[in-house]
């Protein structure tokens, strides 16, 4: 893919435009152990409760948010690298339909806040929704693009992502603004896709596997080359080999899995 700026606007519309279609119609088909090509999506089998179990959150996490929050969307469980304590200010970066943004609302108590960024106003609308339903007064959605963050310099404790930056087309950016409105001694917690080898031309020019989480994964030098770019020390990036298998479910027979997994990504804003 190239990164030109029209070559960008069409990426995130493109990004837009599917993850739209998905709040409209709960399909569950991106970044998700069952993502399928539209003539099997009504034919499969899709479980979020089970998707997201299988990628390392309990039972309690996935009870413990309003129903429809959880869509199956993600590569791994953010939450289990974070550490969020009480009263800590949490952003998450395409919060979705809110199952991230809820469980760190859980875990930092009515003292902390949380906020979600996501670029696609149907998954804002439907996150908003499910914040009322269940009452989360210390949680915000805002419509933003996670390269252009609507978030104030120096005010976050932890940002947390769950297979999303893989989408941007500029993510050398996002980890920029990342860093800018983090406080010092603030985190990075990321669940993501990586390529751990070069992704053929005809597998990277393909939109259903970009918007799918597998053509715009980056290598692991690139992505800390990146964050070190930005400012971040302590920069670990630490690829799931098991998530082969699961990957390899997102799009049977295209052999994806034998370029990219998923991966814990973490890094720390320096206090001085």
């Amino acid at each position: 893919m190239k990164t030109d700026t029209l070559e960008q606007d069409e990426v995130r519309a493109t990004v837009r435009q599917r993850y739209g279609k998905i709040a409209a119609t709960n399909s569950g088909c991106g970044c998700a152990p069952t993502c399928c090509s539209p003539a099997e999506t009504e034919s499969s089998a899709h479980d979020p409760k089970a998707i997201f179990q299988g990628l390392g959150y309990s039972a309690a996490d996935t009870e413990a948010v309003p129903e429809g929050s959880n869509l199956g969307l993600g590569c791994g469980n953010p939450q289990a690298i974070a550490a969020l304590k009480p009263g800590e200010t949490v952003l998450d970066l395409g919060s979705g339909a809110g199952f991230d943004a809820f469980l760190a609302a859980r875990a930092v108590g009515r003292a902390g806040f949380v906020i979600g960024v996501d670029m696609t106003p149907e998954m804002v609308s439907k996150a908003r929704n499910h914040q009322a339903q269940g009452g989360y007064p210390n949680v915000e959605f805002r419509i933003g693009e996670i390269e252009s963050l609507p978030v104030a310099d120096k005010s976050v404790d932890a940002i947390i992502s769950n297979c999303v930056i893989n989408l941007s087309p500029d993510k050398a950016r996002v980890f920029r603004e990342a860093f800018r409105v983090l406080k010092p001694g603030g985190r990075l917690a990321i669940s993501d896709v990586v390529a751990l080898a070069d992704i053929p031309v005809e597998l990277r020019k393909d939109w259903e596997l970009y918007t799918g989480c597998v053509a715009g994964a980056s290598t692991i030098p690139e992505i800390k080359s990146w964050l070190a770019a930005a400012g971040f020390t302590q920069i670990r990036v630490e690829p799931n080999g098991g998530s082969r298998e699961i990957i390899g479910q997102w799009f049977p027979g295209r052999r994806v899995e034998e370029f990219v997994a998923s991966a814990t990504i973490e890094a720390v804003k320096p206090c001085v």
